[in-house]
């Protein structure tokens, strides 16, 4: 495919996205199930044009002072690539597979931009209108500031699984594919994120992957597995473990010594956590599916650690998933809030006397996370907060309440929040 083709394919895609309210994901694979000419750059290309339309929508709108995908998508190939003008022109002008020659209005706009700067907060951040208090509460005067960070391409994150190998032997192994150590955790690694036009490097064709030397999971997603504490021999019981990325921190992080048990409401999501339980040799694992009566039965008031990954609204991973925050409605913010509060009343059962439960969102809006925490300690006397980490690289990122606070533009991770309540009595 020639750049007109793939432009227009990406409007295509940014279309029906737009007109059905449809993920990207399902999008991107409709396409391409209906163009087998297209090879892997061409894919690549129109996912990273999508992708990064969906990232900045909104700015990108005001830049070209009209609103759609078309819009879009040539203010992204011209501000966010840095296309020159004429190539942007001759892509959209291409016979016969290009969107169509660019109209006057299009290409002044593409000359001279509007000036972000005059913008709305909302609007330089690339996040909804409706979405601005909560920012404001969150993040005060650097609101737009933190958008734009959640706007940026994310790298790919790796957790070493110290089950089976140490971080010098995994980076041997990740040589070809250029990880790093991230310098926060000793076994979380990175590698940059890729051009939008190229196609990553595929960690799961590295051999020690299948062999279950490490696993993909953002840094701020380890970071919270960490605020655990110290778990070695301790009774943990993971109540929210979906596919068991943080199941398996935690496992790496017992060195198979006590138990952790894995339940999620959703059996399916469980299916994942005992694959990969085994790849990565986690002998300490429990899994409770809901299919069995009673599946948590026996453990109240036993567990050191509750580790509650709470569905939340998943504003914190904007950066891997743009476009959720276009999709996301209030009704569908109040929804979640009463999902948390009801796991953490759930996960309070479990906890014994000086126990401790680690309330960990994706999410950046304070009504998922310190507000669920305040309601919840005004009818729970016998919990208390503690500081959710005493790392000093970490340190900066405490609140003021000693909550964890952890975004891309404050911390290079995705968004997280995180809490440690302690039972007293």
């Amino acid at each position: 495919m020639r750049d007109g083709g793939r432009l227009a394919a990406a409007i295509e895609v940014l279309t029906e996205i737009e007109a059905r309210r449809r993920p990207v994901r399902l999008a991107l694979k409709a396409w391409g199930d209906g163009a087998r000419y297209a090879g892997a750059k061409d894919r690549a290309f129109v996912s990273g044009l999508v992708l990064d339309v969906l990232r900045r929508r909104r700015s990108l709108a005001w830049r070209m002072g009209e609103d759609g995908p078309r819009a879009a998508a040539l203010g992204a190939l011209r501000f966010l690539w840095a296309w020159p003008l004429e190539r942007v022109a001759e892509a959209a002008g291409e016979e016969p597979h290009g969107p169509g020659p660019l109209t006057d209005a299009e290409r002044a706009a593409l000359e001279r931009p509007r000036d972000l700067a005059e913008a709305p907060d909302a609007v330089r951040g690339d996040y909804p209108d409706w979405l601005d208090e909560a920012f404001a509460r969150a993040f005060g005067d650097d609101r737009a500031a933190e958008g734009e960070a959640l706007a940026e391409r994310a790298p790919v994150d790796l957790r070493v699984n110290t089950l089976k190998t140490d971080p010098e032997r995994a980076l041997k192994a990740l040589a070809s594919i250029d990880a790093h150590p991230t310098g926060v955790l000793p076994t979380a690694l990175r590698i940059a994120a890729p051009d939008p036009t190229a196609r990553g490097g595929a960690v799961e064709a590295i051999p020690q992957f299948s062999k279950g030397w490490f696993e993909v999971q953002d840094l701020g997603s380890q970071i919270a597995a960490a605020a655990a504490g110290d778990v070695k021999g301790a009774q943990v019981l993971d109540l929210c473990a979906g596919g068991g990325g943080k199941t398996l921190a935690l496992a790496a992080a017992m060195g198979n010594t006590g138990q952790i048990y894995a339940y999620d409401s959703d059996p399916r999501r469980l299916t994942d956590t005992v694959r990969r339980g085994d790849r990565a040799g986690a002998r300490n694992l429990q899994v409770r599916s809901p299919v069995n009566p009673e599946p948590l039965k026996g453990l109240e008031g036993r567990m050191d650690v509750v580790f509650i990954d709470a569905p939340c609204t998943g504003t914190g991973s904007w950066r891997r998933h743009p476009d959720t925050k276009w999709r996301l409605t209030p009704e569908a913010l109040e929804r979640r809030i009463a999902d948390q509060d009801q796991v953490l009343e759930d996960g309070a059962r479990f906890v014994r006397p000086g126990g401790r439960m680690v309330y960990v969102t994706c999410s950046v809006l304070p009504q998922e996370d310190e507000d669920r925490v305040a309601a919840f300690l005004t009818r729970h006397a016998d919990f208390a907060v503690k500081a959710a980490t005493d790392d000093p690289k970490l340190a900066g990122r405490l609140t003021a309440d000693g909550f964890l606070r952890l975004t891309p533009r404050t911390s290079g991770t995705d968004g997280f929040f995180v809490a440690v309540l302690e039972k007293t009595r």
